[in-house]
């Protein structure tokens, strides 16, 4: 036994020893070695690449010149030719479909349990498929759920919803990859309590933590008390590469980028051809002797001609078409013409193509920062739903006004009484009680109580009203109408769901010294917004202002695009142009389009609350490191 023994500590000694003289990467810079608990444990992971994300394609990067193409038949003069580079980024290979987003749907009801305002804001406006004039109502009932639909591209989607649904996307894809990599364990119930990448970065998600597959923690100065130290365990971080950048949606110039699969064209370092449309030719038929006369895209013909001829369906669709049809184009991307048109993530301005950087151009910049606590740690996830206060102001002001147009104009409905109009107003005094108390405690800066106060809308105002309603004589079985219109409504003015992280938005403060830029909001840049009025500068016609510079000052109520970014502006409900901080631009062509939006320079615009059955959308994801792969070769 005692030889046994001896054995057993020889052989665990000339093991060490093995170990220990094993050759570690060392610091070109201080020569330590990386990854060894002795020094101090800085890290160095072996790392090869991005890993590439569902449903995504590379699209490599270059130069192209970005803007119009096709005579301006429209006289916008709103998109002069530039030329502008744009790096390699991912995009989807498709539009997102009715069963991409109806999955999304499911997991956000099933997990926000005690918010279903959440649910009802990721709904897609599926009466967007109504006219006035048509026949449509099978597409209201059937279009987002029913499987023969299953893989067309969701519409009735605004650019808000859109910008969720990536959010939602980059957690869901994170989540899996740490499961995948035994970092987690499989946890579908999260109820009001989700994984989000960022909260699990910052050290505030805990649930389902799989302790025999962490990430050593090889920093030998474990803090007494901190229980991933304690048992030699961390959780992933950025420098590990393993988690993927966000999904988002695309820019305007990626997405005009793509869409011309210029890649096709480039010879030693020349593009042979500019394209009109995603493929050579001035043509939208399918020369190809097999295909030759098919249509390269779904588009409007001419008036009335949407579909072609019966026996000959040259586009096979009479409104969208599924996701992969026709043909791809050379990065691969399909439907970048036609089906649908699709949301960016600029700000529209008319002027945007003169003034955005010529490298990565881009309008739509609000620099935000984390939420830090008095400690400088960051600050406790949401665990509430954040609203919109001054929106929900706004929508409930117009609310009243339509509601008291429609009883003066129909002298009240059938069967209502002026006992029933004193009940609504009774319930509309009741939340406006609610959303004057939010604000006050919201310039107290306690915005979760804020929050809680319009949870209360939902949760006690409308089942206390109704209860009321219940008990008078001759109403026992009334339902107050406007109670599931008011649900609806408010529930559009979601800002933040639980799990999330708290961010606001940085202060000149913070940038004293910075050269780059000041303020967080650079919208408005180069756009002649602080000079569009008449008063400016040196006005003295009173009331509130909102810039002063060299001694010139701006009526709220005159700036050109500002009603659309703050309600509680005077000129909120009076904007002075259609567009605004809100208007988000889209790109390509659509199902009810002529061939000249399949044209990837146009570009068009519409508020971000708002949608069609016109516009869809894909994301995109940012590429990291090499533009063209570590494994790319170039003869």
């Amino acid at each position: 036994m005692k030889h046994i023994k001896i054995s057993i500590l020889l052989i665990t000694t000339i093991i060490t020893g093995l170990l220990s003289s094993c050759s570690y990467e060392r610091s070109s810079t201080t020569g330590w070695e990386f990854n060894s608990v002795a020094n101090g444990g800085f890290e160095k992971k072996a790392y090869e690449e991005q890993e590439t994300g569902p449903g995504l394609i590379l699209v490599e990067g270059g130069q192209f010149t970005m803007g119009r193409t096709e005579q301006d038949v429209m006289y916008e003069n709103n998109n002069t030719p530039r030329t502008v580079t744009v790096s390699s980024f991912y995009l989807d290979e498709t539009e997102i479909t009715n069963h991409q987003w109806c999955e999304y749907l499911y997991w956000t009801g099933r997990t926000f349990t005690d918010f279903p305002m959440i649910y009802k804001k990721a709904l897609p406006d599926t009466l967007v498929w109504r006219e006035k004039l048509a026949y449509n109502e099978p597409y209201v009932e059937y279009y987002l759920r029913h499987p023969s639909y299953r893989d067309y591209p969701v519409v009735g989607v605004n650019w808000l919803q859109a910008t969720n649904f990536c959010a939602w996307r980059t957690d869901r894809v994170n989540e899996y990859i740490l499961v995948r990599e035994g970092i987690l364990v499989l946890n579908p119930n999260q109820q009001n309590n989700p994984f989000t990448t960022d909260a699990y970065f910052s050290g505030q998600y805990e649930e389902g933590l799989n302790e025999a597959g962490q990430m050593p923690n090889l920093d030998p100065s474990a803090a007494s008390g901190d229980k991933s130290r304690d048992m030699g365990v961390r959780s992933v971080r950025m420098e590990d590469g393993i988690l993927l950048p966000r999904y988002r949606l695309p820019t305007e110039a990626e997405w005009e980028f793509a869409a011309y699969g210029l890649i096709g064209n480039t010879v030693d370092g020349r593009i042979t051809e500019r394209r009109l449309y995603p493929w050579n030719g001035h043509y939208v038929r399918n020369p190809d002797d097999r295909w030759q006369g098919s249509m390269m895209a779904n588009f409007v013909r001419g008036r009335g001609d949407y579909m072609g001829i019966a026996g000959n369906l040259n586009d096979n669709a009479d409104v969208t078409a599924p996701v992969i049809s026709y043909w791809p184009n050379d990065y691969g991307l399909y439907n970048m013409a036609g089906n649908v048109s699709e949301w960016v993530m600029d700000v529209y301005r008319a002027t945007s193509s003169e003034d955005v950087d010529e490298f990565r151009p881009f309008r739509g910049n609000v620099f935000k920062t984390k939420v830090l606590n008095t400690e400088g740690s960051i600050s406790d996830k949401y665990d509430v739903t954040v609203y919109d206060l001054d929106g929900i102001k706004e929508y409930l002001a117009i609310f009243k006004d339509e509601r008291e147009g429609d009883i003066d104009r129909m002298h009240g409905y059938e069967n209502r009484t002026n006992k029933v109009d004193e009940l609504e107003q009774l319930l509309l005094t009741a939340i406006d009680e609610r959303v004057t108390e939010a604000f006050k405690l919201r310039d107290q800066k306690q915005h979760l109580q804020a929050a809680e106060q319009i949870q209360m809308i939902f949760d006690e105002v409308f089942e206390d009203i109704n209860s009321q309603i219940q008990q008078k004589p001759g109403y026992e079985d009334y339902e107050l109408e406007i109670i599931p219109m008011l649900r609806d409504g408010i529930s559009d003015f979601v800002l933040n769901t639980p799990g999330n992280i708290k961010m606001r938005e940085v202060t000149t403060e913070e940038n004293i010294k910075r050269r780059n830029y000041r303020v967080s909001d650079n919208i408005d840049e180069l756009d002649g917004d602080l000079r569009s009025s008449l008063y400016y500068p040196g006005s003295d016609m009173g009331g509130p202002m909102v810039e002063e510079i060299n001694g010139g000052t701006k009526k709220e109520d005159w700036v050109m695009y500002q009603s659309g970014k703050d309600q509680s502006l005077a000129g909120a409900r009076n904007p002075t142009t259609l567009v605004s901080d809100k208007s988000r631009v889209f790109k390509g062509a659509s199902w009810r389009d002529r061939a000249y939006w399949m044209n990837p320079g146009t570009r068009r615009f519409l508020d971000e609350d708002l949608s069609t059955s016109t516009i869809g959308f894909r994301c995109a994801m940012d590429r990291v490191g090499s533009p063209t792969g570590l494994n790319s070769k170039r003869e």
